[in-house]
């Protein structure tokens, strides 16, 4: 649980200049071939081939092994106008929550019209999302027709490259609607590389939502809550993490999703399985329990993942590594640079 300080914090303390032309609308031809900024007791500009002279032998590297589906729909309203449905979560062989925009949001029991004769009904809605039921198996209706969610900042279109750019190369279990982004970098044979020198893997679950890209909207930032997402941390994950703390190495949590799901599956600082929901909300004053070291790429601003990566390694520090990178013209957001993390204070 978030340990908030007296003084109540706002979103604009978590702001910064970014130009457009920083956001990186392609990824680099090799997934390593990013630029890697190591924040520790001094900044270092490296690339990310180098991450693995930054680890150690008895390190565990924790990967989240969500998957990402194909969660974007073209379809028409009953009426003829248009409407994009975004796949939030499959909840059953033919039912779905979804974000649907439309020049006017269908109500109960209106019928959206897919590719090849498939209807969409919605069945309820609740606030942003709705329950719609499919005239076919959802799941196999995304792989042969959805198309894949590419973030907001991304002024462009899903292209065929995407749908195995936009995906770790570990990924294996369907869910996420975005990327663990932090995990795109890393090749077969960069993992075969950290396994050979003496660095353990071990593997959580969170299936990112749409809420990722959500701002947030109350100026107070402990006045707001965050989306729902879905978790498992298994016995087998625990019991890797337990191990390596005893042993003196280091647990080294690859993205924002990797550090949130262990994070939430701590009581009292014991690390234990968990499958079920968090709306953890890490902000500065939070005391982390498993996670030692951290690898993440740039974040938005005033965003609530500035805000976990500010409380891991401290605000000013973050926020002048941001700076820094800002004027070294690092590629930012998904398909940007990485950042190697060392905890630090969160003032």
């Amino acid at each position: 649980m978030a340990l908030l300080p007296c003084a109540p914090m706002l979103i604009s303390d978590f702001d910064y200049e970014l130009p457009d032309e920083l956001i990186a609308q392609y990824p680099t031809v090799d997934r390593r071939g990013s630029r890697l900024l190591e924040l520790a007791d001094i900044i270092v500009d490296r690339g990310f081939a180098e991450l693995p002279a930054l680890l150690r032998s008895g390190d565990l590297l924790v990967f989240n092994d969500t998957r990402v589906i194909k969660a974007r729909l073209a379809a028409i309203k009953e009426t003829g106008g248009r409407a994009e449905i975004l796949i939030e979560r499959v909840t059953g062989q033919r039912a779905a929550l979804a974000h649907i925009r439309a020049s006017k949001a269908p109500k109960p029991g209106g019928r959206l019209l897919l590719a090849d004769d498939v209807v969409a009904e919605v069945v309820s809605r609740d606030g942003e999302l709705f329950s719609l039921s499919f005239s076919t198996d959802v799941q196999a209706f995304l792989d042969h027709h959805g198309e894949v969610p590419l973030p907001p900042y991304l002024h462009r279109a899903a292209e065929d490259a995407d749908s195995e750019r936009y995906q770790t190369v570990y990924a294996r279990d369907p869910g996420a609607i975005a990327a663990p982004t932090a995990g795109l970098h890393f090749d077969e044979a960069m993992l075969a590389e950290t396994h050979a020198a003496g660095v353990r893997h071990a593997w959580v679950t969170l299936h990112v939502g749409a809420g990722t890209f959500q701002s947030l909207r109350d100026e107070h930032v402990e006045d707001n809550r965050l989306h729902s997402e879905r978790v498992r941390v298994s016995e087998q994950c625990c019991a890797a993490v337990r191990d390596t703390k005893a042993n003196g190495g280091r647990v080294i949590a690859v993205g924002t999703t990797s550090v949130r799901a262990l994070e939430c599956a701590s009581v009292d600082g014991s690390l234990q399985p968990f499958e079920g929901e968090t709306e953890l909300f890490i902000l500065p004053g939070y005391e982390f329990s498993s996670v030692d070291a951290m690898i993440t790429n740039f974040h938005l601003p005033q965003s609530s993942l500035l805000m976990l990566v500010a409380a891991f390694s401290g605000t000013e520090r973050i926020l002048n590594a941001y700076r820094h990178a800002v004027r070294e013209k690092y590629r930012f957001f998904s398909y940007g640079d990485a950042m190697f993390l060392t905890a630090g204070t969160s003032a």
